[in-house]
């Protein structure tokens, strides 16, 4: 294992210490493995947490800041973080409108965030939830509630976060995220697997000149493996995915996310979305903002993940709004 770690168990709490220390002003601990805004609570505004396993920087604490989530609760790398941790957290950014949890759709999450809801809810604090779904890959079409939830929800981060920013309420801003989330399609394509620092080997198997086309990003099953093929071939796996899944009618815009999983060089991205622009520009789909880089990874994977957002007037102008946090910036 060649990584830089002190003790593996450390890993996460070592990292995390480092994040603190690089950005006082911009974040604080509210407990062991909790983290907000470092000017939490807003009064009077929505506030927005989220939370995951380790692994996925910057998901699910690059999120963390003016104009997205207000606070994180982290567990170990790929594992649920802790209901105890969520609620301090919860605790921590109520502003008194209210709190939305915002997270993807895993099963050990969902668990958590629920607990820790309910105890809010015990303290006087209103929590509402959602789970982002947007993996093509991981259930069929007309089962969208059973999706995972991969680097789609960086878009949802950004636009919940504007809507609450604007002085939304928490009913207001559940419903923009539901309107966003059925128009988001995600899927991605493993090139080599990621080593977690406490187990020491690598979590799947990616053989030489091999692809794993459609796989999660703890190493899921995709749909199918398979040689490794060119850029522009791989591309077009992932667009006809998703445009199969979620037509787009000519003169329709959208939003597009070329996603590095954690060991692709940003060169290779830029090639994948040549073509991703290309195919979208073939079907009469014309690009109003592009992203291209590391939004959701896992560790050292290489590969990368396409997410489509189709936009129309209020989505376009809440991902316009400014929005900052110590990994992301939005201007």
């Amino acid at each position: 294992m060649q990584k830089f770690v002190n003790d593996p168990v450390s890993f996460t709490d070592d990292s995390l210490a480092g994040i603190l220390a690089a950005h006082p002003t911009m974040l604080r601990a509210v407990s062991r493995r909790g983290i907000v805004r470092a000017d939490a609570p807003v009064r009077g505004k929505v506030a927005i947490a989220t939370g995951g396993g380790y692994g996925h920087l910057p998901l699910f604490l690059g999120y963390v800041g003016s104009g997205l989530a207000d606070g994180v609760a982290v567990g170990d790398v790929f594992s649920s973080p802790s209901h105890a941790e969520m609620l301090a957290v919860t605790k921590a950014i109520d502003g008194g409108a209210g709190v939305f949890y915002l997270y993807g759709n895993y099963g050990g999450d969902i668990m958590n965030f629920d607990l820790a809801a309910e105890l809010a809810g015990d303290e006087g604090i209103t929590v509402a939830s959602f789970q982002a779904s947007d993996d093509v890959a991981s259930a069929p079409k007309g089962n969208e509630a059973d999706r995972r939830g991969v680097a789609g929800i960086f878009f949802l981060y950004k636009i919940a976060g504007a809507r609450a920013d604007a002085g939304g309420s928490l009913d207001e801003v559940v419903a923009v995220t539901r309107h966003a989330a059925a128009r988001i399609r995600s899927m991605g394509v493993a090139l080599s697997p990621c080593i977690v620092p406490a187990a020491g080997r690598p979590t799947f198997s990616v053989e030489p000149g091999q692809m794993e086309l459609g796989m999660g990003i703890h190493g899921e099953p995709g749909t199918r493996s398979g040689p490794l093929e060119s850029a522009d071939q791989i591309a077009g796996h992932l667009v006809a995915a998703l445009l199969d899944d979620l037509p787009y009618q000519p003169g329709e815009s959208a939003a597009v996310l070329v996603n590095g999983l954690g060991a692709t060089p940003k060169e290779e991205l830029y090639i994948l979305y040549r073509r991703v622009h290309g195919l979208l520009s073939d079907a009469g789909v014309s690009v109003a903002r592009a992203f291209v880089g590391e939004y959701a990874t896992s560790l050292e994977m290489a590969g990368a993940s396409v997410s489509l957002l189709k936009l129309d007037d209020e989505l376009s102008a809440l991902l316009a709004a400014p929005a900052e946090s110590p990994f992301v910036v939005f201007r």
